[in-house]
């Protein structure tokens, strides 16, 4: 049995075992998550919220951003608070001070430690004890916890409505004036608050733990982190070391091989320019124009933690919420990246055929006029959600969801799956014969095939909760789409696009790239599917998720150790002969993906994974950091680099403006590197020691983010930001550029130049 069979068997299982994994404890999710009652209810009778006031409150806390305005279990944006641990912690003040007052006649806060240790054991004997009965599906609460339950339901209708008393910590949180309009609609988010908070400090039956592993920390209600936490954050260290290991004397055991002969000229200007792959050029005009968009919107969100609901004085909240403003900035993210993507794709099937198959460019255009109503549809939609112009099921279908990464409604979900399908078939349609040809490509191409095919697949995952779904199982669905889609298979689809361009350039054997791809995968597949369990380890999920979580992603960031050599390699490989001087850039944006890989993904990664780290952080700018770094260092990076490629092999004939791509590579890079390291870092690491030391609540307050200091740091970011946004406008301006300049070089033989762009 050769080396790539063996590859390929291992690959399965491993791809096989690891979703049946992941199937396995989704359905203990689906057993053992929090429950949603049927009604709340105090000790006498009286009914607090009826189960479904918890629902439409979720749809509610969705239509007005969700995760994009705060976080709930730590998932969504940094600007706001936690509403859980926000929740949480007003509800523990309220409820020691009204008993200090009632016995002692003085606040909570001036009683000696001794009595407010008292009161505190009370308090966690209050709060921690399950009192949901399976079988009525009531949840019962005190008369007291009813009375913090109303003053908390006045204190966010004030926040998220109208109180003039609550103008400041509004403006601090980027929430606009009546992003509620309804009190009806403002007394339902509140039963959602309730219930989340409820599964963050209740403990699950017959154990001592609450449902989200006691997160958020909270000393008041007992919320500390657990034995298993600190056990498997242990595990997980260890591991990273042996795998690291493992790695590093598996690598030393390979015998290199040399570099297969250099072509005497760029193979890629022998290629057939067909129908097809022309009409790729729009695509990229499009990406193109979704980064400036991007930015723009990007460069408000940064703006909007400083100055709240204004722009530099301006009333832009009023038409364009900060909850818009990051909605745009993330998805668009996703949208442009993944066209980029897709374009690359679609350019290299009928490369490889020669020759398009009938109909191939209609197929292409159909897909790029249903990617733009897509990017459209869904921002107008999310801009009439937010701005509560929808009513609740409407707002699912057309607006926005309210979930970080997968905002846009049900309705642009299913029609981007179905594009994502479409696309698919355009690259089965000229790749499958010459698979069939059984031609030296055939391993590679394959491998091609499939990652394109699990990028469509795994997509769908998001469709699978609805609208009134459990959190804690949407969570877990969101996450397949989130990790293992864009995280994992994009990561696949990375690393074989990478490799196919390398052989197509003659720079690395088909039969080297084949294994080296199949390889990478399956290492990459062995920690990265269940890793997808280290989000899920205070989302109201069975102690088993840590574990798992735990243990494989420590083993994701193993093979970034060898991220140094990659980088190596690939620059080697620019040098290799002299007419790869053309490709110069691209190949350095594939050097800087492996660079990002290893900071943005492995380092900034790993330090939010362990269970104890993710503690005390998760929700923080760290988060944010590793996002930045991880999300364009990685994917965007290579989505330019791919596009570089593709305009090279398209405008064969012309001579690039080096001192503008090179510009714009440098500038890209060192902005994206000032934006971490002079803000996004520093806060996050700030607030990580303020969430260890007072709590998660306090390390997201508008006490601390305003706090001495943390504005300047925040005003730092405007250096890393404006370097970044420049180097984007330059490649966006050379992009524009060479299609103006191609009628010039249009009728020149092959091997004459055109003028400079």
């Amino acid at each position: 049995m050769n080396q790539e069979r063996k590859l390929w068997i291992a690959f399965i299982l491993i791809t096989t075992i690891s979703l049946g994994v992941l199937g396995y404890f989704g359905h203990e999710i689906y057993q053992k998550a929090p429950p949603l009652p049927q009604r709340v209810v105090t000790t006498t009778g009286e009914v607090i919220f009826q189960g479904q006031d918890i629902k439409d409150g979720q749809n509610v806390w969705q239509s007005m951003g969700g995760q994009e305005v705060g976080s709930v279990w730590g998932h969504g944006a940094y600007l706001a608070p936690d509403w859980t641990a926000d929740w949480l912690h007003r509800e523990a003040l309220y409820i020691l001070n009204r008993w200090s007052k009632s016995e002692y006649g003085i606040s909570y806060e001036t009683l000696p430690s001794e009595k407010q240790a008292g009161l505190e054991r009370r308090l966690q004997i209050e709060l921690r004890k399950n009192t949901y009965d399976p079988e009525t599906g009531d949840i019962t609460v005190s008369p007291i916890r009813a009375e913090a339950i109303e003053y908390l339901n006045s204190y966010y209708a004030g926040l998220f409505m109208e109180n003039p008393e609550l103008d400041e910590l509004r403006n601090n949180y980027a929430i606009p004036k009546n992003a509620i309009k309804d009190a009806a609609r403002m007394r339902q988010m509140s039963g959602f608050f309730f219930w989340a908070t409820w599964a963050c400090v209740t403990e699950r039956p017959d154990s001592d733990i609450s449902y989200t592993h006691n997160w958020p920390a909270e000393e008041l209600v007992g919320n500390k982190p657990t034995g298993n936490l600190l056990i498997w954050t242990g595990v997980s260290i260890i591991l990273l070391l042996i795998g690291v290991g493992g790695m590093v004397f598996y690598h030393a055991r390979l015998r290199e091989e040399h570099m297969p002969e250099m072509p005497v000229e760029d193979p890629l200007m022998r290629q057939i320019l067909t129908p097809s792959m022309v009409a790729i050029k729009k695509y990229i005009w499009v990406v193109s124009i979704l980064i400036l968009i991007q930015v723009t919107a990007g460069v408000v969100t940064a703006h909007y933690g400083v100055e709240g609901d204004a722009f530099y004085g301006f009333d832009l909240a009023s038409t364009l919420p900060y909850a818009i403003s990051r909605t745009w900035h993330v998805q668009l993210g996703i949208l442009w990246i993944a066209t980029a993507w897709l374009a690359t794709g679609l350019y290299i099937a009928p490369s490889v055929a020669g020759k398009d198959p009938k109909y191939q460019k209609l197929g292409v255009n159909f897909l790029f006029i249903c990617i733009l109503i897509i990017v459209l549809g869904s921002m107008a939609g999310q801009w009439m959600g937010v701005m509560q112009k929808l009513g609740l099921e409407t707002n699912f279908w057309f607006g926005h969801q309210g979930y970080e990464y997968v905002d846009l409604g049900r309705f642009w979900q299913i029609f981007l799956c179905i594009g994502l399908f479409v696309w698919l078939a355009l690259m089965f349609r000229p790749l499958i014969p010459v698979i069939r040809s059984k031609t030296a490509e055939k391993g590679l191409l394959t491998m091609f095939l499939v990652a394109s095919a699990a990028i469509a697949i795994f997509y769908a995952a998001g469709l699978m909760w609805g609208r009134q779904t459990n959190l804690a199982i949407a969570e877990y669905w969101r996450w397949w789409v989130v990790h293992l889609w864009v995280e994992g298979f994009f990561e696949v689809f990375a690393t074989v696009v990478s490799a196919f361009l390398f052989v197509r350039l003659g720079l690395l054997r088909t039969k080297t790239a084949t294994v080296t791809v199949i390889l990478s995968t399956v290492i990459f597949l062995s920690g990265g599917i269940l890793g997808t369990f280290h989000h899920l380890y205070f989302s109201g999920t069975p102690t088993a998720i840590m574990a798992i979580g735990a243990t494989f992603s420590a083993l994701e960031v193993v093979p970034l150790v060898l991220i140094g050599y990659e980088a190596y390699e690939n620059y080697r490989l620019s040098k290799a002969t002299k007419w790869l001087v053309d490709y110069k850039w691209p190949i350095y944006c594939l050097v800087a993906v492996a660079f990002w890989n290893f900071f943005g993904a492995g380092i900034l990664g790993f330090i939010i994974n362990p269970p104890l780290a993710l503690y005390y952080i998760q929700g923080l700018n760290t988060t944010s950091a590793h996002a930045h770094g991880a999300l364009f260092g990685v994917y965007g990076m290579l989505g330019i680099g791919l596009i570089l490629f593709t305009l090279r092999s398209m405008y064969r004939i012309q001579k690039w403006n080096d001192r503008l791509i090179g510009f714009a590579f440098w500038s890209i890079n060192i902005g994206l590197m000032l934006m971490l390291v002079l803000s996004l870092l520093p806060m996050g690491i700030l607030q990580a020691i303020a969430s260890v030391n007072e709590g998660m609540w306090y390390a997201r307050s508008a006490e601390f983010l305003k706090g001495p200091g943390m504005d300047n740091i925040k005003w730092l970011r405007i250096i890393g930001d404006t370097i970044f946004a420049i180097g984007l406008f330059a490649f966006v301006w050379f992009v524009f550029a060479l299609n103006r300049k191609q009628h010039t070089a249009e009728g020149k033989r092959p091997g004459e130049e055109s003028k400079n762009i």
